[in-house]
């Protein structure tokens, strides 16, 4: 890219651009507040560079990661000081405060145990991969007699900028640590594990500190979004007590697992049938795995057992889950899950071509696994699928011909593998170009 001549010391900042679009993990505020002072495309290539700090840093201190959602946060953060550095080089007289996305992502850390040493590093490691960007950057976009002192001020802006970051984000650190132990959060988080390692409990003792009674019946949830923002810890704490109560609980425990997860009990009313949940509105990003209403203590423990399994499940396929699932829906693919690359070999042995990742071969496997539960009924399979019973006709016979044998004489395997493929998707089946082509749906 050809250097250009900027009257304005910092003037290749407003020409920075990005070489991929990333959608923004900043709130609506923030980022329209940097672009009016910088313009879009230096607000977008900030964005970009967010993104990889968050993944430089989860890279290297890896225990700052966990996931989507932890990811995201983190992310936020990143992108938030980015922008706030950028700012800083347009005008060296701009905010220099920490912003609150990082702040969020700092207590997040703090609620999740992670040491203060832990979060230092990380943003000893994103000072340094966002000065090489920087640097980079700039060479490209000045001309050699102006590069020295760029460089020098982006060196002296960047270091004060993080020095001062470092300084607020460890005196916030120990205030939420403060705040949490204060709450008597960690109390009630270690009893709640005690309970979920096997621990002996007093129920009674437990009872009072939970405001919550183990004796009874429960129905776990577990809960997390996948786009956090600054209200996430309250929205989905709030969602997850009422899909509870929707579902007949009376009374619920809700303990938060950092601010993007967390963990939910409810006791299920033995004399009321739960209301149905219906449309239930889900925020956007939020995501429900509820396990098996079990009975007391060990029932509390294996009811979240199961909705840990069926969160294992949403998390492989996102896309063919919905927001909410249950455990005893998604039974068999959650246990057989529990050893991924297994289950991977079987589903591609017992479906062969079938297990492509296509519409066609989703199609032909729907329409076996319906036929096979409705002991090989065209008539039933044809009304539940809404076509002509001709068309289960070809589609049950391709699908033989794509298996190599008649289903029916390994029942039980075959089954598995379909409901695998129908629940799993993506993460058990072959890549779709090497499966049937052939639309049957002319077939009918």
């Amino acid at each position: 890219m050809t250097a250009h001549h900027d009257p304005a010391p910092s003037g290749w900042i407003r020409r920075l651009t990005p070489d991929r679009a990333h959608p923004p993990a900043s709130s609506a505020r923030t980022i329209a507040e940097a672009t009016d002072r910088l313009g879009s495309r230096p607000v977008a290539w900030a964005v970009e560079v967010g993104d990889e700090l968050a993944r430089v840093i989860t890279r290297e201190v890896p225990e700052l990661g966990g996931g989507q959602a932890p990811f995201e946060t983190l992310r936020m953060g990143t992108e938030a000081a980015t922008l706030r550095a950028l700012l800083l080089l347009a005008d060296p007289a701009a905010d220099r405060a920490v912003p609150e996305e990082s702040l969020l992502g700092d207590r997040e850390f703090a609620r999740r145990r992670l040491g203060l040493d832990k979060v230092l590093r990380g943003i000893r490691v994103a000072h340094a991969a966002l000065t090489q960007a920087l640097m980079a950057a700039c060479q490209e976009r000045t001309a050699p007699s102006e590069r020295a002192e760029q460089f020098r001020r982006i060196s002296e802006l960047l270091f004060g900028f993080m020095d001062e970051f470092s300084s607020r984000m460890t005196a916030e650190y120990l205030a939420e640590h403060d705040r949490w132990l204060a709450s008597g959060a960690v109390a009630r988080e270690e009893a709640v594990r005690a309970i979920l390692d096997g621990q002996p409990v007093r129920e009674e003792s437990a009872r009072e500190l939970l405001a919550y009674r183990l004796a009874g019946r429960h129905l776990a949830v577990v809960a997390w979004c996948d786009s956090p923002t600054a209200d996430t810890a309250a929205d989905l704490q709030r969602t997850a007590a009422e899909l509870l109560h929707l579902r007949g609980c009376s009374s619920v425990l809700v303990l938060p697992v950092g601010r993007t997860t967390l963990w939910a009990w409810g006791e299920p009313h033995t004399s009321l049938p739960p209301a149905a949940p219906g449309e239930y509105p889900y925020p956007d990003g939020f995501r429900f795995a509820f396990g098996s209403v079990r009975q007391g203590v060990p029932g509390f423990r294996q009811s979240h057992e199961d909705a840990q399994h069926a969160a294992r499940v949403v998390r492989l396929n996102p896309r063919g889950t919905g927001s909410a699932v249950d455990y005893p829906d998604i039974a068999l693919p959650a246990l057989l899950c529990a050893d991924l690359p297994a289950l991977r070999r079987f589903v591609g042995d017992e479906l062969g071509a079938l297990a492509a990742d296509n519409p066609h071969a989703e199609q032909l496997r729907r329409t076996l696994r319906l036929y096979l539960r409705n002991e090989r009924s065209l008539m039933a399979a044809a009304a539940q699928l809404h076509v002509a019973r001709n068309t289960v006709t070809y589609r049950v016979k391709r699908a033989q011909e794509l298996l190599g044998h008649d289903p029916a004489s390994r029942l039980p395997e075959a089954m598995a593998a379909l409901e695998a493929a129908r629940v799993l998707g993506p993460a058990v089946l072959r890549p779709g170009g090497t499966g049937p082509q052939d639309d049957p749906s002319r077939h009918s």
